[in-house]
């Protein structure tokens, strides 16, 4: 720790390598910090990175909806392409570069074996409309991916069409809702119960299918307030929707208590697996009393975490909700796999379908790389080093930051900003001071029951000494801040990123979604004058 700290310190009184203190220069750039214009102000009409052929001639079928103009497409070379987004992708911060101590999101490291496996012929190159008879592998692929995932949770059933956690969450409500529906029950159970700490997803999710949201508040010790939970069930509750670990970075010590209650008034448990990185081989939800829970498979087993593809967001069931699972189905018929696409030629009542294919094979392949490469003891392995990496940083930070709740944490360390009183620097001041340390700022304002919540969680992914430094920047930023002295530096940062801070209510209120010419006034466009 002494050594991480003298590298803060060295690092932090090092010369300023950018800044108002440092001469400008003439093209802009800092150097290898490239000062990047946007692709639109870099294409030049007629410029274009391929040659394509004349198309030929053909009838006119657009009905007068032929265009007039040009398309508006900026015109470069392929190097111009290529250097323009190497140099935007150098401006991101990525878990290939540091400690990314976001909460309630994991971002785990993604193992290049998980790449190469994507990429194998006959998986990275499948096409949806095959013959089934051509992609037998990839159906015992899917098929070994659900076995995992059922045997890691202890649910007898599981829906892997959904295409990420809002669509789990979807799936898993509309086959309670199904559920209900089958029991004539649906009309008079109309409420959905849900923690004041949970998800924004939840809460939407439920008001989508037309049930009402009742909030349910939290005790002293950041868990549900289970005499509120009983108080408000009855026969018109449809189901809760509570997450664990919960959005404090808590396990909800009287979980068999909850779910007990709740199908003791006849409602369903339905889970939010967004924290399920943090148990996984050490406690099966189905074990809790859960009905359904989605499993966010970015943030549990590793598969790349947003990016615009498709995600994956399977959702387990028990046996009650079982025979609402949306189809299709991966089964096996003697020694070929099969895909059960007509819901009225199989057991049980299915809700219907989700979505036309599996598109998100890609995370399925990179799913099952992981948990094969890992094992049971591996997966164990990873919860648990999770959990001791964010109680670890709790450990090391709470003498001078201040913990929202007394006692150990799972995988994310939640402080409130208690710390920062009378200090004039807020949580968003001190997370943009993090950016001129090298950080990503943790989640901050969430969840909304702490008040400037800062919810840190390193992963099972960062090493100690990786820890050590980010401990020691966040105790040095922490110095400063109750300095008394250091305020107007806070409210400054980040000085050293590309952008300097935004007027980000004015970037809200009137977003430029659009670049047209005369969005870019003489000196550069007007969101990078904001920025400066």
């Amino acid at each position: 720790m002494v050594e991480s700290l003298d590298r803060s310190q060295g690092r932090a009184g090092a010369p300023a390598t950018a800044g108002s203190s440092t001469p400008a220069t003439f093209t802009g750039n800092r150097a290898l910090q490239i000062e990047e214009p946007l692709i639109f102000e870099m294409g030049q009409p007629g410029r274009c990175g391929v040659d394509l052929p004349e198309p030929p001639k053909v009838k006119d079928r657009l009905n007068g909806l032929r265009r007039n103009g040009e398309i508006g497409l900026p015109g470069l070379s392929e190097p111009q392409v290529v250097q323009h987004y190497t140099r935007l992708s150098q401006k991101n911060y990525a878990i290939d570069m540091g400690v990314y101590p976001l909460g309630s999101c994991t971002m785990k490291h993604n193992p290049r074996i998980n790449e190469k496996v994507a990429r194998l012929a006959g998986i990275g190159d499948l096409h949806p409309l095959q013959p089934v008879s051509t992609v037998q592998g990839a159906l015992e692929l899917i098929d070994s991916l659900a076995h995992w995932l059922k045997t890691l949770t202890g649910m007898p059933a599981v829906a892997m069409s959904p295409a990420a956690g809002a669509h789990g969450e979807m799936c898993g409500m509309m086959a309670i809702a199904a559920a209900l529906e089958a029991k004539g029950e649906r009309a008079k159970r109309r409420i959905v119960l849900a923690p004041e700490s949970a998800h924004g997803t939840n809460p939407a999710t439920a008001a989508a299918l037309g049930f009402t949201v009742k909030p349910i508040p939290a005790n002293a010790r950041g868990r549900v307030d289970l005499a509120a939970l009983k108080s408000a069930l009855g026969p018109e509750v449809a189901a809760i929707m509570l997450t664990n670990p919960n959005t404090c970075g808590l396990f909800e010590s009287e979980i068999i208590e909850i779910s007990k209650a709740v199908h003791e008034a006849g409602a369903y448990f339905y889970c939010d697996g967004a924290n399920f990185n943090a148990i996984v081989g050490r406690v099966r939800p189905g074990d809790l009393g859960v009905d359904c829970m989605h499993i966010n498979l970015h943030k549990t087993f590793s598969t790349p975490h947003g990016g615009g593809g498709p995600g994956a967001g399977p959702v387990v069931l028990s046996a009650a909700l079982a025979p609402y699972a949306p189809y299709p189905w991966i089964v096996k018929q003697g020694d070929a796999w099969t895909v059960a696409e007509d819901g009225a030629k199989v057991d049980g009542k299915p809700l219907g379908r989700l979505k036309a294919f599996h598109g998100q094979m890609g995370m399925f392949t990179r799913a099952l790389a992981y948990i094969m490469s890992h094992g049971a003891d591996g997966l164990k392995q990873a919860a648990e080093d999770a959990v001791l990496s964010a109680n670890y940083v709790m450990a090391a930070l709470k003498d001078v930051m201040t913990p929202a709740f007394e006692g150990p944490c799972m995988h994310e360390a939640l402080f409130d900003d208690s710390f920062l009183k009378d200090t004039g620097v807020s949580t968003l001041d001190f997370a943009k001071a993090m950016i001129d340390e090298g950080y990503h700022p943790m989640t901050m304002y969430f969840p909304l029951v702490v008040h400037g919540a800062m919810l840190v969680e390193p992963t099972e992914s960062q090493a100690k000494e990786d820890l050590d430094l980010f401990i020691a920047a966040m105790r040095s930023l922490t110095e400063r801040a109750k300095s008394g002295t250091a305020a107007e530096d806070f409210k400054a940062a980040p000085r050293y990123s590309p952008r300097r801070r935004l007027d980000e209510t004015l970037a809200a209120r009137k977003p430029i979604l659009r670049w047209r010419p005369s969005n870019s006034p003489p000196g550069g466009d007007p969101m990078r004058q904001a920025a400066e």
